[in-house]
C-alpha cells in the first residue's frame, strides 16, 4: 500500500488489535522516518520501546542505484519494529542477510510470494518468519500469473511443513466471512489493503475514497497503464498493478503515446482527478460502501470472522 499506508493507518490499525504496516515506496528517508515517528507518538512509546508495527519495502527500489538501502532498513531496525516486509526485489536474500545480523533484537521478516516456487525459497533457503500468499485479486502491485488466493494458499500449504512459519492470505480480502474462509482453509491469518483505503487515516484523498465506493464489481483491473504514466518502471518482469479503471487505462490500451499518457496523468495529479490518477484496488471493491475508522475496521473483521467460523461449527454438529 505505498503511498497510501502512513504512521497513522498503522498506529491505528496496530491499536484495533492487528499489526498496522508503513509502506515505503517513493518518499525520501526522512519521510519514512517522520511517518515513524507519526506512528511511535500516536502509540505512545518511547524511543527505547519497541514499536508495534511494521515497515514493508519494494526490493526493487532498495537495489536501485545509490539507494540507501540500509539506511532505508536502519529506519525499521533502530525503531525496533515487530516485522519487516519485503516483496519484488531480485536480491530479497541480501536484505534478509542484513536484518539478521542486526545486534538489537529480532525482527520479524515477512516474505511476499505469488507462486509455489517463491514460497519454498522463501521458507527453505531465507528461512523466512512469515509467509504472505498474494493472490491475483490482490490490490496494487503482484504478479499478473499468480492464481487465485484460494488456490495460490492450499499448493503453498500442500509444500510446506506443518512447523514451517505462518502462512497468510492475501488478495481480495474485504469482510470478517472472507477472513474466516481463510482460516479454514488453513491460513494463520489474513492481510487487508483496500479495505483500509477507506480509512480517514490513509493517505488516499476524498475523491479517491468516493470512487472506491462508487466502483461496481468487476471495476478493478491488472495494467501497467498506470507505472508507465507515472514512470515507475522498475518492477521485475510479471509484475503489474490492480487499480480502478479510468481514462488512464482505456487510452493506454487505445494506444496513445506515452507522452500524451504522461501530460495528462500530471494534470490529473494536479486536480486529484480520480479518472486520470490511480486508485489501486483488489477484486471485491465492490462490497465496500463505507468510509470507517481503521480501528474500528479491525474490530468489526474480527466480529464478522467470529461469527462465521462458529456458524460453520454449528452446520457441522
Amino acid at each position: 500500500m505505498a503511498g497510501a499506508a502512513g504512521g497513522l493507518l498503522a498506529a491505528r490499525v496496530s491499536q484495533g488489535g492487528g499489526l498496522g504496516f508503513i509502506a515505503y515506496g517513493y518518499q525520501s528517508l526522512e519521510q519514512l522516518r517522520s511517518e515513524v515517528v507519526t506512528a511511535r507518538s500516536l502509540l505512545q512509546t518511547d524511543s527505547k520501546s519497541p514499536l508495534p508495527i511494521g515497515i514493508g519495502y519494494l526490493g526493487w527500489q532498495l537495489e536501485r542505484p545509490n539507494a540507501p538501502a540500509r539506511q532505508l532498513l536502519s529506519v525499521a531496525l533502530d525503531n525496533n519494529v515487530r516485522a519487516i516486509w519485503l516483496s519484488f526485489g531480485a536480491e530479497l536474500h541480501s536484505w534478509i542477510k542484513f536484518i539478521r545480523e542486526f545486534e538489537r533484537a529480532p525482527t520479524a521478516i515477512v516474505v511476499q510470494v505469488n507462486s509455489v516456487q517463491e514460497a519454498l525459497v522463501a521458507v527453505n533457503d531465507w528461512k523466512a518468519d512469515v509467509i504472505v500468499a498474494q493472490g491475483v485479486e490482490a490490490g496494487g502491485h503482484g504478479s499478473g500469473s499468480a492464481p487465485p488466493l484460494l488456490t495460490l494458499l492450499s499448493e503453498i500449504l500442500s509444500v510446506v511443513p506443518k512447523d514451517g512459519p505462518p502462512i497468510l492470505g492475501a488478495g481480495g480480502i474485504v469482510n470478517g466471512a472472507q477472513v474466516a474462509s481463510l482460516l479454514a482453509a488453513g491460513a494463520s491469518g489474513a492481510v487487508l489493503g483496500t479495505r483500509f483505503l477507506l480509512s480517514p487515516e490513509s493517505l488516499y484523498s476524498d475523491s479517491q475514497r468516493q470512487a472506491l465506493i462508487a466502483a461496481p464489481t468487476g471495476s478493478s483491473v491488472r495494467t501497467m497503464a498506470f507505472d508507465q504514466a507515472r514512470n515507475t518502471l522498475g518492477w521485475p518482469k510479471g509484475i503489474d498493478g490492480r487499480g480502478l479503471r479510468n481514462s488512464t487505462v482505456d487510452e493506454y490500451e487505445g494506444g496513445i503515446s506515452l507522452e500524451d499518457l504522461r501530460r495528462k496523468y500530471a494534470e490529473g495529479v494536479k486536480t486529484g482527478n480520480t479518472d486520470r490518477i490511480v486508485t489501486w484496488a483488489g477484486a471485491s471493491v465492490g462490497l465496500l460502501h463505507k468510509i470507517q475508522p481503521a480501528k474500528e475496521i479491525v474490530e468489526e473483521l474480527h466480529r464478522e470472522c467470529l461469527t462465521h467460523l462458529q456458524d460453520v461449527v454449528s452446520v457441522l454438529e
